[in-house]
């Protein structure tokens, strides 16, 4: 191991706002990078308490089902408090105490310990607040992680990750790229569907998105049209804030070689 890579621990990490979350929108790369032996984790802001469905511990129980599945290397839950995150908590505090409760402090001691080569972050713009919320609470503490000065509990040395990538979820975000997920796609969905209370569709409970009789199906078509747009079975679209640099753009496209894409994107 080169002293550059000695310098991460996990290949890529993961943040979702709820249990599921993840699994839903990029378990496929998560199944797929597993699968090619990279260390692969998941940290969860919340318990998920104020789901319609399900209790606490029927959802910890489906997350450490679905995470075997996914053939995870770790997960963690921060629980924060579903429904109320928020980037600004806990700077009113004084600094001793910042350190520990504030939630964007305790991504950057995540991020600092675990050093993830590869970050996965929820897309800016989305329908449920706490996903929106995550999306700038994780942003910021990315920034904050490379802040040498930036104090945590227990004390942290600076980190940055060699890459961040966003995921869209219900807002269909124009990709930087897509992820060929095709051989993990089976392994994606046994992980969703371990969240019975969930995703299952029901009659006799409170009716929500993502248990609606056509929810795995809509998933199943998004993963399949985003295939399409690269020439594979199954895609998943993660949007680039920087601009993507190559030094060898030979061996990239050799190496990322796909068939004629079926749709194409909107004319630049």
């Amino acid at each position: 191991m080169s002293t550059s890579e000695s310098a991460y621990g996990l290949e890529v990490l993961a943040f979702g706002p709820h249990p599921d979350d993840v699994e839903l929108f990029c378990g496929g790369l998560l199944a797929r990078m597993a699968g090619l032996g990279h260390r692969t984790g998941i940290v969860d802001l919340t318990r998920g308490e104020k789901s319609s469905r399900g209790t606490p511990e029927t959802r910890a129980a489906e997350t450490d089902a679905a995470s075997r599945v996914l053939g995870l290397t770790l997960r963690e839950n921060l629980g924060l408090p579903d429904g109320w995150l928020d980037p600004w908590a806990g700077f009113e505090a004084p600094e001793t105490e910042r350190t520990r409760s504030a939630p964007v402090a305790r991504v950057v001691e995540v991020l600092r310990r675990l050093r993830p080569e590869l970050v996965l972050v929820p897309w800016q713009h989305e329908r449920h607040p706490d996903h929106e919320a995550t999306s700038a609470l994780v942003t910021r503490a990315l920034f904050f992680a490379s802040v040498r000065k930036f104090e945590t509990e227990p004390p942290s040395a600076s980190f940055t990750p060699r890459q961040v990538l966003y995921y869209p979820m219900r807002h269909l975000a124009e990709p930087s790229f897509v992820v060929d997920v095709t051989a993990a796609h089976e392994r994606k969905m046994a992980a969703i569907r371990c969240y019975a209370s969930q995703v299952e569709a029901r009659v006799d409970g409170p009716q929500t998105l993502v248990g609606s009789p056509l929810s795995l199906t809509s998933l199943e078509a998004r993963d399949r049209f985003y295939g399409a747009r690269i020439g594979v079975s199954h895609g998943e679209p993660y949007v680039l804030r920087e601009t993507l640099g190559l030094i060898d753009p030979v061996e990239h496209f050799r190496r990322n070689s796909f068939a004629r894409p079926l749709f194409f994107p909107e004319p630049r």
